[in-house]
C-alpha cells in the first residue's frame, strides 16, 4: 500500500506551502505505481482560508490523520499557535489520533504548530528566518537553526520558509526511495534536486560596496577545483582581493565562511560521486578534496548519519531499464 501523507491545513494556511507536498509526493512513482497517497485535510472537510485572499476546498477532515504514515503541517498564520504558542483542544484531539509510528514534518511556520503540539521540545528545528525569533520566544526549549534550508531528525523534519519546503520534500523522497525517484520528480517539477547552502544566504544583510567585485566567479572556480587546496588565501588570490575583504564579502554574499562553504561543497560532491559512479571510496575522498577515507566517513556521518558504503547502497541511482533487463 502507498505511504499515506496527511497534509494538515490550519487557517489561514499559506497556499504555496500547502501545494508543495501533494505536488512532490503525488508525483513520485515506480513502475507506474504511486508511492504515496497524499490526503490534504482540515479539522473538517470544506473551505480553508489562505493568507492571500482565497479559500481552498479540502476533501478530508481530521480523520485523515488517523491513517497517516507522515503528517505535514504547511506554513500558517493560525493565531493560537503563532501568537500564543498553544493549540485549542480540538486540534490537540485531532493530532492525538496520529499513529505512533508516523513521521512529523513542517514547512515554514508550520513549525509553530508542531512546537505548540509538544513535538519540537528538546529537538533541533528550523522555520522561516524572519520568524525564528518569534518561535524561539514562544518555545525556548526548541533548538532553532535559522541558517539551514531544512532539518531532518528522522522521525521529525522541519523546513525553512516557502520554497525550502520543496527542498525538504525532495530530501525525504530521496531518503525514502533513493536518488533516482527524487531526481525524476525534480525534473518533472523543473526544480533543482538539491540546492547548495542554507537560508542564511537569503537573510537581508547590508553587502559592503566599498571594495567592488563579487566572490561569485571564485565560487564557480572553487567547485571545479575541489580536489585542490582551497584555503582563504588561495580563494582570495583568485578573486584578486585581500583575505580580509574576501572573507567579509564572502560571508555577506553566502551567509557562511569560506571554510564552511568549501567543506559543504566537498561533502556534496562526494555524495554525488557515491550516487552516480563506481569509484572506490578512497578515490571519492580524494576527488572531492576530503583527503582520506576516514575524513570522508566522518564528514558524511555528520552530514547524513551514514557511512560511504551505506550511503551508496541507499542512494545509488537505479540503472537504466535496459541494464536491469540485462540487454
Amino acid at each position: 500500500m502507498p505511504h499515506v501523507v496527511a497534509v494538515l491545513a490550519l487557517p489561514p494556511v499559506v497556499g504555496f506551502d500547502l501545494a508543495i507536498p501533494p505536488q512532490v509526493f503525488g508525483s513520485a512513482e515506480r513502475d507506474g505505481r504511486p508511492l504515496y497517497d497524499v490526503r490534504v485535510c482540515g479539522l473538517e472537510p470544506g473551505p480553508v482560508a489562505t493568507t492571500v485572499g482565497y479559500a481552498l476546498h479540502v476533501e478530508h477532515g481530521a480523520e485523515a490523520l488517523a491513517a497517516a504514515d507522515t503528517v505535514i503541517v504547511p506554513g500558517t498564520h493560525y493565531v493560537p499557535a503563532r501568537r500564543d504558542g498553544v493549540l485549542p483542544p480540538e486540534v490537540h484531539a485531532a493530532l492525538a489520533t496520529v499513529p505512533a509510528h508516523a513521521r512529523w514534518m513542517s514547512i515554514c511556520t508550520g513549525a509553530f504548530v508542531l512546537a505548540a503540539a509538544g513535538r519540537l521540545g528538546g529537538r533541533r528545528a528550523t522555520t522561516h528566518w524572519a520568524r525564528a525569533a518569534e518561535l524561539r520566544r514562544l518555545h525556548d526549549d526548541v533548538e532553532i537553526d535559522e541558517d539551514v534550508l531544512f532539518v531532518d531528525e528522522g522521525d521529525l523534519a522541519t523546513s525553512a520558509g516557502l520554497a525550502a519546503g520543496i527542498d525538504l520534500c525532495l530530501h525525504v523522497l530521496r531518503r525514502d526511495h533513493g536518488a533516482a525517484v527524487a531526481n525524476e520528480v525534480a525534473r518533472h517539477l523543473v526544480v533543482a534536486p538539491w540546492r547548495d547552502g542554507g537560508q542564511a544566504q537569503f537573510i537581508e544583510r547590508p553587502i559592503p560596496d566599498d571594495d567592488g567585485g563579487s566572490t561569485a566567479a571564485t565560487r564557480v572556480w572553487a567547485r571545479e577545483h575541489l580536489s585542490e587546496p582551497l584555503d582563504v588565501a588561495t580563494l582570495s588570490r583568485h578573486a584578486a582581493m585581500s583575505t580580509r575583504t574576501f572573507a567579509r564579502r564572502f560571508r555577506a554574499e553566502t551567509g557562511t565562511s569560506p571554510h564552511a562553504w568549501v567543506l559543504a561543497q566537498r561533502v556534496a560532491h562526494a555524495r554525488r560521486l557515491l550516487e552516480s559512479t563506481d569509484l572506490p571510496v578512497d578515490r571519492v575522498a580524494a576527488d572531492s578534496g576530503l583527503g582520506t577515507t576516514s575524513s570522508l566517513r566522518a564528514h558524511l556521518a555528520a552530514d547524513v548519519g551514514l557511512s560511504p558504503l551505506s550511503y551508496r547502497r541507499t542512494f545509488r541511482a537505479s540503472p537504466p531499464a535496459a541494464d536491469r533487463a540485462g540487454t
